[in-house]
């Protein structure tokens, strides 16, 4: 039986409203399209010799490839994020498009209640599974020209009555905060590396952004003397502007883009997910870090590069929550 694909729109064509009227076959068509642009290949062997089965002749659900090489049965989910998931294509469609339309990004909560979905369990799994997707370090380049580097402090006041009292007590601001710091290194026009440190000192910061930066680049920081020295490893040289001294922009020298990385984080944090655990906070900045490496493009492409990257990847609920 020849396969006649359902007519749809692609993913970077279509608005928010019609991703979510898809039918399953249409959603099915979209990841298979992104999945397989030069046409259908086994994730078992990787051969492009395969059959469509027909659920009705064949007695399978709706979807099922073979291959005429190695006999093996798949679906467009098999070997990707969505691996033995029992949320439906559509949901997963708009799930994707949801998450990458959203700036400040999507609770799991407003998933749940959009999609439909039986549980917050399940929505918070969804979501976990797309930050993963989003994971682009394995592609990410090194950044160049003029990168900008900055910390910041992401948390709420200690719930622990004697933490909470020591805070109050002491109103302590920026370093030396119980909160989690969280490191962006940002180029000007450019790509972003975001992601928590241990501590705030000369080791962990001087080793990220020798390991993210072009030796060729030039290095904006604040005033903060762990970043002192780090200027010798760039040919462009270490420039630092003083906050300290109310000093934000001078010529040049600026951490503001930086700073518009932190805004949109911060402003995720607080006003759509309310908390965010020390253990996940590194998946929530790779989240960030992917909207704003495709600011460029429209809500579809943007969702349609965090699919690809779901190919090869595997995230259990059990492994989630560890």
């Amino acid at each position: 039986m020849k396969f006649v694909p359902p007519k749809f729109s692609k993913l970077s064509e279509m608005a928010s409203i019609d991703v979510g009227r898809l039918t399953e076959d249409e959603a099915r068509a979209i990841l298979e399209g992104i999945r397989w642009p030069k046409g259908i290949a086994c994730p078992h062997c990787g051969s492009v010799k395969v059959t469509r089965l027909n659920p009705k002749s064949d007695k399978v659900r709706d979807g099922v490839i073979q291959c005429n090489d190695c006999h093996g049965q798949f679906t467009v989910t098999v070997g990707t994020i969505m691996h033995r998931s029992h949320i439906t294509l559509r949901q997963w469609v708009q799930a994707f498009y949801s998450m990458c339309s959203h700036k400040k990004g999507v609770s799991a909560l407003q998933l749940q209640r959009n999609l439909g979905l039986g549980s917050y369990r399940s929505a918070w799994h969804l979501a976990h599974r797309i930050r993963a997707a989003m994971d682009e370090k394995s592609l990410a380049p090194t950044l160049k020209g003029t990168v900008e580097v900055d910390e910041t402090y992401v948390g709420g006041k200690p719930r622990n009555s004697t933490r909470k009292k020591y805070y109050d007590m002491n109103q302590f601001k920026g370093r030396g905060t119980l909160k989690t710091p969280v490191m962006v290194l940002v180029q000007r026009g450019g790509g972003v590396v975001s992601h928590p440190v241990e501590r705030v000192d000369a080791f962990n910061l001087k080793s990220a952004i020798i390991e993210n930066v072009n030796e060729n680049s030039t290095i904006m920081t604040d005033e903060w003397h762990a970043y002192k020295g780090i200027g010798k490893n760039f040919k462009g040289g270490h420039k630092v502007i003083k906050h300290k001294d109310k000093q934000y922009v001078n010529g040049d020298i600026t951490t503001n883009t930086a700073e518009s990385y932190f805004a949109l984080l911060k402003r995720g944090v607080h006003g759509t997910f309310h908390h965010v655990s020390k253990h996940h906070l590194s998946k929530y900045c790779q989240e960030f870090q992917f909207r704003w490496n495709h600011r460029e493009l429209n809500d579809g492409t943007r969702a349609e590069h965090a699919i690809a990257g779901a190919e090869g990847k595997r995230l259990t609920y059990k492994k989630a929550v560890c």
